[in-house]
């Protein structure tokens, strides 16, 4: 496990996963300007770690995360405090294009700045007793970290404008049904189920994952057409490669394929 910048996030490096993890646990992981940098740091030591497949996003302790720093929230109003608004941003952007596949893992709680932390992630998996939902229209404001623009991507405009409008939670069962998240889970095996289904994805080709994530993000931010042509782009540039090759020379061996990147 080794500890980033202000030591409010981990990476621990297990083989092809690396597990990012909140560390901030006697404050439920709630979200301080330090602690966004950590991330952003920590996403960026991944991303350029060719040996890695995929990525999981977990909170140390039992709580994923209460979300934003209520006392920083407050104190922003204040000019002289300094506070970065642009921290959350790039947070979210950096895990949006990390360019391996980044699953998050949500257990008793992601609200509100935690919520929309888990949008840019490629999967979601939760718990069946998670507190899950965007409470901002409670607070005098509204989701603007993402939340009223990835989320109908994800759910569809209607069911953002039920989730953004109400302010309501919603329930891991619905989020299931909506295609939110990918998977409900036992409470106490949310960190263990994710990582397991991570480790399936470590099973397949590193650059058939990367190039299929930047066709997949593309596929909403462009006309059919173009995102065809930008599709066979990436596909052809695999036609080359070595794991290409061993792909399909182990199918052909009935044997498991031994991918190295290349």
């Amino acid at each position: 496990m080794e500890s980033i910048g202000n030591g409010f996030a981990t990476i621990d490096w297990n083989g092809h996963r690396a597990d990012v993890v909140l560390s901030r646990p006697d404050k439920r992981n709630a979200m301080t300007v330090a602690l966004m940098r950590d991330l952003i740091e920590a996403f960026e030591r991944v991303d350029a770690t060719d040996d890695v497949r995929a990525v999981t996003l977990l909170g140390e302790g039992p709580v994923f995360s209460a979300g934003m720093d209520l006392n920083m929230m407050r104190d922003r109003v204040e000019p002289e405090t300094g506070i970065d608004r642009d921290v959350f941003p790039t947070l979210l952007e950096t895990i949006e294009t990390t360019r391996q596949p980044v699953v998050a893992g949500i257990k008793r709680a992601a609200l509100a700045g935690a919520f929309e932390l888990s949008l840019p992630c490629d999967f979601r998996l939760i718990g069946r007793d998670a507190k899950y939902g965007l409470l901002e229209v409670a607070l005098g404001t509204f989701p603007h970290g993402g939340g009223t623009q990835r989320l109908p991507r994800l759910v569809g405009l209607s069911k953002a404008k039920e989730i953004v409008l109400t302010g309501e939670l919603v329930d891991p069962d619905d989020a299931a049904d909506m295609g939110l998240v990918h998977d409900v889970v036992d409470a106490d095996a949310v960190d263990e189920r994710t990582k397991a289904f991570a480790d399936r994805l470590c099973d397949n080709a590193p650059l058939g994952l990367r190039n299929g994530k930047r066709a997949l993000n593309a596929a909403l931010e462009m006309p059919l057409e173009h995102g065809l042509e930008y599709e066979r782009q990436l596909g052809r540039e695999l036609d080359d490669t070595a794991d290409y090759r061993e792909g399909f020379e182990a199918r052909l061996d009935d044997r498991e394929p031994e991918f190295r990147g290349e």
